[in-house]
């Protein structure tokens, strides 16, 4: 047998429909369509309202993830396949890989083997330029805001107060703690301040979560980048900048089409981490998937405890849209990781012992997949265990993991998408098709006149688990003083670490009766929510000893080698 061929391989080798072929599927015509190079398409907003929502809902979400993932994105492109596979009109709408987790530890991210978006490259690599445009309206305001201060400080911003700071679309620890205006007196105002990473910004959140221009132009207006010495909110409007950050963003709004490696339609917009954003793509994109597809299936970053919580709490409140089904992704290592009784670390080879059959160590780990299962039935949607299949994967594991969700009442579905395609993924799809007509009965964790602490406290306990919450005196003060301004009303969001259902990394399996931290509170009024912080969480991420970048080059005929 020879070596299996690398993800970019597959890509490179695979044969593309015309992006035309793609749009036809969703009766996009010529001028619906924008075209970026040879396979990838700009969509005109136009065909967002042009039809009502009728399509069937799913949304893919997974146990906690090891620090190699456990294959969301690749089980969410292989159940559309599947889809197809039955003669569904099937759509994946799929966040953008961000720069830097692709040359920081994941590589590619669109995907695994033969269940993939392409062109591979193109996802990976600057799409369309959305990012680019998130990060220069971004900065733009950082910009005119410094120049605000240089300038006078008209607005009386209290310096201290200032919360909006730059990004950058790539992992850099160094530029998490910085000072900006060293020099001359020409050279800016001397203050503190922060990069995060392009997909944490606010920007990108907004983007996702806008449902036209004009929403788009009304939420950058409402951005918070500070506050008078009387402790007023100073906006991007007052600041006279939302509009030309608007007009960076004017192409970034329009979702982007791809394909699958089988030819299905796939949209790719947005990219909010899951872990300290919304972690969904974005409305405007399950709109058109929506409306001219007969089913949707769209992938919520991390676990349950945090990109599926926020698609509820936050997206789904927002665009009014109700999820079907919700696919909980589980992988036999991951459940081993579970029990504790291994450590899995990125760029190092997996301990041989996890690759041994041992379904008693598989059963060890069962209660982080009860604790995702929790979540989603918490929410009133259907759910379906979606087991995908490594090639050393035993079926006696297999059936460990189908036993459990069969006692709970959830149907399981082995999927081998990875190895086999669509046709690996046939029986996932029709489990899937079944549990979208068993009906929702959407629930929230939390409703929106709660106090703030209380939607915090519902949502440590209700979905992560814990018994009780602290607030640091700064955090406490801050989420007072954000009800004072009338900011109580909106959601929460809790940046957590996205590789335990705690707010410590290094906890497996599913704890309870623990506390969670809150350390830092921060108000994203534009995007339309508050989000606070817990333990130690970055929102700029750093580069590992041994990057992803290292292995990736161009080859003497220039194609792109080692993004895996």
């Amino acid at each position: 047998m020879g070596a299996v061929p690398s993800d970019l391989e597959i890509a490179q080798a695979a044969t593309l429909r015309p992006t035309s072929d793609i749009g036809a599927v969703l009766d996009l015509g010529v001028d619906d369509l924008e075209p970026y190079g040879r396979h990838a398409a700009k969509v005109e907003l136009e065909a967002v309202g042009a039809r009502r929502p009728a399509g069937k809902y799913v949304v893919v979400t997974a146990v906690t993830p090891t620090p190699l993932g456990e294959g969301k994105t690749t089980t969410a492109v292989g159940l559309v396949q599947g889809l197809g596979r039955l003669g569904k009109r099937a759509t994946a709408v799929l966040r953008q890989p961000s720069l830097g987790p692709v040359f920081g530890i994941k590589g590619g991210a669109a995907g695994a083997g033969w269940s993939q978006i392409v062109p591979m490259e193109t996802m990976n690599l600057h799409l369309t330029g959305d990012f680019h445009a998130v990060t220069a309206a971004h900065n733009l305001l950082a910009a005119m805001l410094d120049n605000h201060l240089q300038h006078g400080n008209a607005l009386g911003i209290a310096a201290h107060s200032i919360t909006w700071g730059r990004v950058l679309d790539m992992n850099d620890r160094a530029l998490r703690n910085i000072i900006v205006g060293l020099g001359g007196r020409l050279d800016g105002v001397p203050r503190q301040a922060r990069f995060d990473i392009t997909a944490a910004s606010e920007v990108m959140t907004i983007l996702a979560l806008s449902t036209s221009l004009t929403d788009l132009r009304q939420r950058l207006g409402r951005i918070v980048v500070g506050y008078t010495g009387e402790g007023v909110p100073v906006t991007a409007e007052d600041l006279k900048a939302a509009g030309a950050m608007a007009v960076l963003l004017k192409d970034a709004v329009r979702p982007n089409l791809l394909q699958t490696l089988e030819g299905q339609p796939a949209l790719i917009h947005c990219g909010p981490f899951g872990n300290i954003a919304t972690g969904n793509s974005s409305i405007v994109a399950d709109h058109v998937g929506l409306s001219r597809s007969d089913i949707v299936v769209t992938e919520a970053g991390f676990g349950a405890d945090l990109g599926y919580e926020r698609f509820v709490n936050v997206k789904c409140r927002t665009s009014g849209f109700v999820p079907d089904a919700a696919v909980v992704v589980v992988t036999v290592r991951a459940l081993k990781v579970h029990s504790g009784r291994f450590k899995v670390v990125a760029g190092k080879p997996l301990p041989p012992e996890l690759l041994e059959e041992n379904p008693d160590d598989v059963a060890a780990g069962l209660s982080n997949l009860a604790h995702h299962l929790d979540i989603v039935a918490g929410t009133g949607v259907p759910a379906v265990v979606a087991i995908n299949a490594f090639p050393d994967d035993h079926a006696s594991e297999h059936a460990v993991i189908a036993r459990f969700a069969h006692q709970r009442g959830v149907p399981c579905a082995v999927s081998t998408h990875v190895a086999d395609g669509g046709a690996g993924a046939t029986a996932l799809a029709r489990t899937v098709l079944e549990a979208t007509e068993a009906g929702t009965h959407l629930r929230y964790t939390y409703e929106l006149d709660a106090p703030l602490t209380d939607k915090i406290e519902a949502l440590a306990t209700k979905v992560y688990g814990a018994a009780s919450v602290d607030y640091a005196p700064a955090a406490a003060s801050e989420l007072k003083r954000l009800t004072d301004l009338g900011f109580g009303g909106l959601p929460v969001l809790i940046a957590k670490t996205h590789l335990s259902t705690t707010a410590t990394p290094a906890d497996r399996g599913a704890p309870k009766g623990w506390t969670l931290p809150i350390r830092e509170v921060r108000l994203a009024a534009g995007a339309g929510y508050v989000y606070v912080l817990s333990g130690q969480m970055q929102t700029m991420p750093g580069l590992g000893s041994h990057p992803a970048a290292e292995r990736m080059d161009l080859a003497e005929d220039g194609r792109i080698v080692g993004l895996f």
